[in-house]
């Protein structure tokens, strides 16, 4: 409770939230002067606003040389402890644990019911964002398309990034948050195959038939998850 209580006072600054905001979707370190000149604050104000978001574990900082002479830059991003605010008290990552190692238990049945599960979660996603968006579903542009599974991502809390090809065939794109991540560290390939399964629901629920290629992986030790989507002609 304690904790909680500091977390709030710390985001009850309007520009101390938005700054954390910032960097969640920055996807990288951030120095101060970037925080100063983004805000139009002086660069005094950013350190203190960012010792702030430091001192209750949501950034983490270190002190990295720029190779241009001079004072070593303080370079702050995401720190990895989970934020979670509940009142009252939810603990929904325990919830997931005990699902997931059920499901495990059920040994390659529980592992398909899992993945298929996954997908239709992705599915639903998608059909929740495009009902949003009714008045276009019925002529969609590739481009709507694509800005309809980014909006679904980001509200999802995946922060990706996307990147087609000038044919529109293949569509790149990184992950820069697993939202399964706590889980994910215990049951590492039956997590990652539903995360999967779930971003391949996203996408053949609006192009149909793809190929979905997965490049990178955050528990391999890269900054993202990365994959790229071949669209089926």
């Amino acid at each position: 409770m304690e904790q909680t209580l500091k977390i709030t006072s710390v985001l009850s600054d309007p520009t101390r939230y938005y700054i954390y905001q910032y960097i969640t979707k920055r996807h990288k370190d951030v120095t101060v002067q970037e925080i100063a000149d983004n805000f139009d604050i002086h660069p005094n104000v950013a350190r203190l606003h960012l010792s702030k978001l430091e001192d209750v574990n949501m950034l983490i900082s270190e002190t990295k040389k720029t190779g241009k002479g001079g004072r070593p830059s303080r370079l702050y991003r995401l720190s990895d402890e989970v934020i979670q605010l509940h009142f009252p008290f939810r603990d929904y990552q325990l919830l997931s644990k005990i699902a997931m190692t059920t499901m495990m238990s059920l040994g390659e049945a529980g592992k398909k019911a899992l993945y298929l599960t996954g997908k239709r979660f992705g599915e639903e996603l998608i059909e929740q964002e495009v009902s949003r968006h009714s008045h276009m579903s019925a002529e969609m542009t590739f481009e709507h398309k694509l800005n309809s599974i980014k909006n679904a991502a980001t509200l999802a809390g995946f922060y990706p990034e996307f990147e087609p090809n000038s044919e529109k065939t293949k569509i790149y794109f990184q992950i820069f948050n697993c939202p399964f991540k706590e889980v994910a560290m215990e049951h590492t390939e039956t997590v990652c195959n539903m995360h999967y399964e779930f971003l391949r629901g996203m996408f053949e629920s609006l192009f149909g038939e793809i190929e979905l290629i997965e490049k990178e992986n955050m528990f391999t030790g890269c900054d993202s998850c990365s994959y790229q989507a071949v669209i089926a002609q």
